[in-house]
C-alpha cells in the first residue's frame, strides 16, 4: 500500500493482523482509486443571487486542507474555536474565488482585485445590490473586502484588521457604509498563560440545581479567562463607502451588532465577567445597548447576569430577556422575547413568552406586541398590520403559525396549526423581498397571497418540491408549481413574485445540479432556462443504480431506504455483501416515522462521507434507512429503543434480500454520532451483522447524564433506559468486529473523545475483536484531506476483511 505522507503519525490501535493489545504509529494510507477519488474531486461551485434578479455570484469553494493546515495553532476557549494568529475562527470553510455575471447572458466575469490565494467568507450583497462584502482570511488577520458589481472589482475597504472570533464580522447599514467589528488598535501582545498557578480552581454550588449538557472547549482557569478576554475584545466602527473610519462606543466583549433599518441607530450585544467555567459564552453576562449611528450611546437596553442553573430539556430557555432585533419594517423598533415562565417548560402557565417592543427614541416603557401560549419561535414581518409568528413545543412537536397584525396585536388568526414532524403537511418557507430599508420582508401580493417555497416536498410519492400560494386570510393554498419525474428540481429562491420568476436547482440520476430560472405565470410558453452549466464531478460514477425502498417493520410501521448498486450489476450476479448505514430519529407518531422519504431522481452525489461510496468497491448499500424509535401518547420513544432499533434493520436487510441484492450472511453496519451509537447497540443486540463501523459516538451515556440527543429525562429519572441503551454496559456482549473511529479534537456535546476510548479499553477487556482509531486535529466533522483518506482506507479494509470475506476469518 502506498503511503500519502510518510511523515504523518496516526495513532491506530489493535492494528490488523496484530494481537490485540497491539499498538503501533502509522503512516497515513490511501484507499483504493475509486474512493481516493471521491475526495480528490474539486467541489462544484455555488452561487450566490441579488435580491432583484439581475445578477449571481459564483463561488468557487476550496478543497479539503491539509493535515498541516489543520494542524496549525489552535484555541480552545469559552466553548469557541479560533485561530490565535488572525483572530479569526479555526475549522471554517472557505471559497476561494469569485465569479459574476448576469441572469440575462451567459456571460461570467472573474472578480478582479481579489488577494492572491484569497479565503473568503461571510459573502453579503448590499441594501441596493450594487456591491457585496467579504472577509478574507490571510495568515495573520482578517480584512474586510467589498466589489462593485457594475464593475466587478474588489478592494479592501480598510487596513483595520476585523475581529471575526464569533462570526458576523461587519453588517450592512441602510445608506451603504458599514459595521464592523475590528481588533482594537494598538493592542499589546496576547497574554501568556501562568506557568506556576496561583492557587488551585474552586467551584462550588450551594444547594441549587444546575442541569446541564456536557459542553466542551469550556475555560478551566484564570488564565483562560485573561486569553478569551483579549481575544473577543473589539472595537465597532463605522466605515463609510469610501473607506473613512468612525467609532461607536468603547472596545468591548462584542458578540453581535446590527444598525436600526433606517440606519439611525446600532445595536450591540457583548460579553462580560464573571465568565464560568461549566457553561459556554452564550450563558455569560450579556449587555445589551443602543447607541446612535454617530457613536453616541443612548441606551442600556438589559444587562443579562450569568446563567449556570438554567432550566433543562428541549422546550427550556434562558430566564432573562433574549433574542433581541430589529422590526424589519420600521424605521427603528427593537424587540426581543421575556419568558413568562422563567424559561422552565415544567411550569403550567397560559403565557410562555412575550414579545415586548420598544420604538425609538426608546424612551417610553416597552409594551406588549405577542403573547406565545408554546416557545416563541421567531417572527416574520411583512408590513404594518401583517406579519408571520411561530411557536413550538417538542414535548407534543406542535409548530403554531400565526397572522398577526402589530398595530392591533389582539388581532391574530392561525395560518397553520401542525405536528412539525409531520413531513407532509410543511407548507415550506414563505417567499421575502427587500423592502425601503433592504430588509426582507414578507413578499406579500396584491391579492393577500404569499408564495410558499418548499425545498423538500415530501409526499407519499417520494420527496417532489412544489411552490404554493397561501392566502394568509382564508387560510387556503394551492399548489402552483411542482417538481416533476425525472427531475429533482427544488425553487431556492424568488425573484419576482409579480413576475412568478423563480430559480431553482434541478437534478437528475445522472444530471449533476444546475440552476434553471422558471416563469410561473406562463410555464407551458416559457420553458425553465439554465442558468449555470456545472460539469459533472463524478463522470466515473455513471450507471451506478439508485433505488428508494419502501418495506415495512414488523409493528407496521413503513420504512424507506436507498438502495445502491454497482455499476454494471444484473440481479443474475447474485446477492452482494452489504452496507447498511442509518441514523436513528424519535417520533411521538407512528404515522410521521411512517412518512416516505427521499427520491430516486437525486443525482448521484456519491460522497467521501457516507456509505454510497462503497458501491464503487462492489458493495449493495442501504443508505439513510428508516431507524424510526416511536413513544406515541405517554410513552417515551428511548423505553423500547434496542427493540426497535432492531426491527428497523432486519426490516432493511429483509428487503433487500427480497429483491435478491443483499446476501444476509455478509452485511455490515456504519454510522457517524448518533449513527455510531447506533451501530454499537446494533452489534451488542442482535446478530444481523458480520461487522460495524462507528464514528465519532457516545457509548457510555452515564457521562450524559442530564439528557442526550432528544431524551428529556435525567440519568436519576431513568437509570434503565441509559444502562440498557449504553453499549459500554454491555460491552461483554459484543462478539461482533467493530472499528472505532474518533477525532481527536471533537467539540460535539457528549461525544468526547474519551467515549471511544473507554469503550475500547472495556470491549478489549472483553477479548472482543475491535480497532481504534484516533485522527489526529481532527472534530466532529473530519476534515484534512489525509484523514478523509484514511478513514476510507479503514472503512475498506475492515469491511473486506470481516463482510466480504467472513469465510477466511
Amino acid at each position: 500500500m502506498k503511503n500519502l505522507n510518510p511523515a504523518g503519525a496516526l495513532l491506530v490501535l489493535a492494528l490488523l493482523g496484530r494481537p490485540a493489545a497491539a499498538q503501533e504509529a502509522l503512516p497515513y494510507q490511501l484507499p483504493p482509486k475509486p474512493l481516493a477519488d471521491l475526495v480528490n474531486t474539486p467541489p462544484t461551485p455555488a452561487i450566490s443571487p441579488d435580491s432583484r434578479g439581475q445578477y449571481v455570484l459564483v463561488l468557487e469553494r476550496a478543497a479539503n486542507p491539509s493535515i498541516a493546515e489543520l494542524s496549525q495553532p489552535e484555541l480552545r476557549l469559552a466553548g469557541v474555536r479560533m485561530n490565535p494568529a488572525n483572530n479569526g475562527p479555526s475549522r471554517q470553510s472557505y471559497l476561494t474565488g469569485l465569479r459574476l455575471r448576469k441572469l440575462s447572458d451567459t456571460t461570467t466575469t472573474p472578480v478582479r482585485g481579489l488577494p492572491a490565494g484569497a479565503l473568503i467568507s461571510q459573502i453579503s450583497w448590499s441594501p441596493d445590490d450594487r456591491r457585496v462584502a467579504f472577509l478574507n482570511h490571510s495568515d495573520d488577520k482578517v480584512e474586510l473586502y467589498v466589489m462593485d458589481v457594475a464593475t466587478a472589482t474588489a478592494r479592501r475597504l480598510t487596513d483595520r484588521p476585523v475581529n471575526a472570533l464569533f462570526g458576523g464580522g461587519y453588517s450592512w447599514v441602510a445608506d451603504g457604509s458599514l459595521l464592523v467589528k475590528a481588533l482594537v488598535a494598538g493592542r499589546p501582545a496576547a497574554p501568556t498563560p501562568d506557568r506556576v498557578p496561583p492557587g488551585p480552581v474552586v467551584q462550588q454550588n450551594m444547594g441549587t440545581k444546575g442541569q446541564a449538557p456536557t459542553y466542551q472547549d469550556l475555560l478551566k482557569n484564570p488564565a483562560d479567562e485573561r486569553t478569551f478576554e483579549y481575544y473577543a475584545n473589539a472595537q465597532l466602527l463605522r466605515i463609510s463607502p469610501q473607506g473613512q473610519v468612525q467609532e461607536i462606543g468603547k472596545p468591548m466583549l462584542l458578540t453581535d451588532m446590527s444598525a436600526s433599518p433606517d440606519g439611525r441607530y446600532v445595536l450591540t450585544e457583548s460579553i462580560h465577567r464573571p465568565f464560568s467555567y461549566l457553561v459556554p459564552l452564550y450563558y455569560f453576562p450579556t449587555k445589551v445597548e443602543l447607541f446612535a449611528i454617530t457613536g453616541q450611546p443612548i441606551k442600556v437596553v438589559h444587562d443579562n447576569p450569568l446563567v449556570e442553573n438554567a432550566p433543562w430539556g428541549s422546550d427550556a430557555t434562558v430566564p432573562h430577556p433574549r433574542s433581541h432585533s430589529w422590526r424589519a419594517d420600521a424605521p427603528a423598533t427593537l424587540c426581543w422575547v421575556e419568558a413568562r415562565d422563567g424559561g422552565d417548560p415544567r411550569r403550567k402557565v397560559a403565557v410562555r413568552d412575550e414579545v415586548m417592543m420598544l420604538e425609538a427614541p426608546f424612551t417610553a416603557e416597552p409594551r406588549s406586541l405577542y403573547a406565545s401560549r408554546l416557545r416563541f419561535a421567531g417572527i416574520q414581518w411583512g408590513d404594518a398590520t401583517r406579519a408571520l409568528v411561530t411557536e413550538r413545543w417538542w414535548q407534543n412537536r406542535r409548530s403554531l403559525t400565526r397572522l398577526l397584525n402589530p398595530t392591533a396585536p389582539a388581532d391574530t388568526l392561525t395560518v397553520f396549526d401542525r405536528s412539525f414532524e409531520d413531513r407532509y403537511s410543511d407548507p415550506g418557507r414563505p417567499t421575502t423581498r427587500p423592502n425601503q430599508y433592504g430588509r426582507e420582508v414578507l413578499d406579500l401580493l396584491p391579492s393577500g397571497e404569499l408564495y410558499y417555497l418548499n425545498a423538500t416536498g415530501a409526499s407519499p410519492e417520494g420527496d417532489r418540491p412544489f411552490v404554493s400560494l397561501v392566502n394568509l386570510k382564508t387560510r387556503q393554498s394551492r399548489i402552483v408549481w411542482r417538481s416533476e419525474a425525472p427531475y429533482f428540481e427544488m425553487p431556492v429562491t424568488m425573484l419576482n413574485s409579480q413576475q412568478g420568476l423563480l430559480l431553482t436547482r434541478r437534478e437528475a440520476l445522472e444530471e449533476s445540479p444546475n440552476y434553471f430560472l422558471r416563469s410561473l405565470a406562463s410555464p407551458k410558453k416559457n420553458g425553465p432556462v439554465q442558468v449555470t452549466f456545472f460539469p459533472n464531478p463524478y463522470p466515473q460514477l455513471r450507471g451506478i443504480h439508485k433505488q428508494v425502498l419502501r418495506y415495512k417493520r414488523t409493528d407496521g410501521t413503513d420504512l424507506t431506504a436507498t438502495l445502491y448498486l454497482p455499476a454494471g450489476y444484473k440481479k443474475e450476479d447474485g446477492p452482494l455483501p452489504t452496507l447498511l448505514w442509518a441514523y436513528p430519529a424519535e417520533f411521538k407518531s407512528k404515522d410521521a416515522a411512517s412518512q416516505v422519504s427521499g427520491s430516486p431522481y437525486r443525482f448521484n452525489a456519491i460522497s467521501y462521507w457516507g456509505a454510497p461510496a462503497f458501491v464503487t468497491m462492489g458493495y449493495a448499500v442501504l443508505d439513510n434507512a428508516s431507524i424510526p424509535i416511536i413513544g406515541e401518547g405517554s410513552k417515551e420513544p428511548n423505553d423500547t429503543y434496542v427493540e426497535q432499533l432492531v426491527s428497523s434493520a432486519k426490516a432493511a436487510i429483509d428487503e433487500g434480500v427480497k429483491l435478491g441484492v443483499v446476501d444476509a450472511r455478509r452485511v455490515g453496519v456504519g454510522g457517524h454520532s448518533y449513527g455510531a451509537f447506533m451501530t454499537a447497540n446494533l452489534l451488542t443486540h442482535s446478530n444481523l451483522f458480520r461487522a460495524g463501523i462507528a464514528r465519532s459516538g457516545a457509548y457510555n451515556r452515564t457521562l450524559t447524564p442530564f439528557g442526550f440527543q432528544n431524551e428529556q429525562r435525567t440519568y436519576w429519572q431513568a437509570p434503565q433506559v441509559y444502562n440498557t441503551m449504553s453499549p459500554f454496559m454491555n460491552a461483554d456482549k459484543m462478539k461482533t468486529p467493530l472499528l472505532l473511529i474518533h477525532g481527536e479534537a471533537d467539540n460535539n456535546t457528549g461525544t468526547f473523545p474519551i467515549q471511544s476510548e473507554r469503550y475500547y479499553n472495556a470491549l478489549k477487556g472483553m477479548g472482543a475483536t475491535v480497532r481504534f482509531v484516533l485522527l489526529p486535529y481532527e472534530s466532529h466533522g473530519y476534515a484534512a484531506r489525509e484523514s478523509l483518506l484514511h478513514m476510507l482506507w479503514e472503512m475498506n479494509n475492515w469491511l473486506d476483511r470481516y463482510v466480504r470475506n467472513p469465510e477466511k476469518q
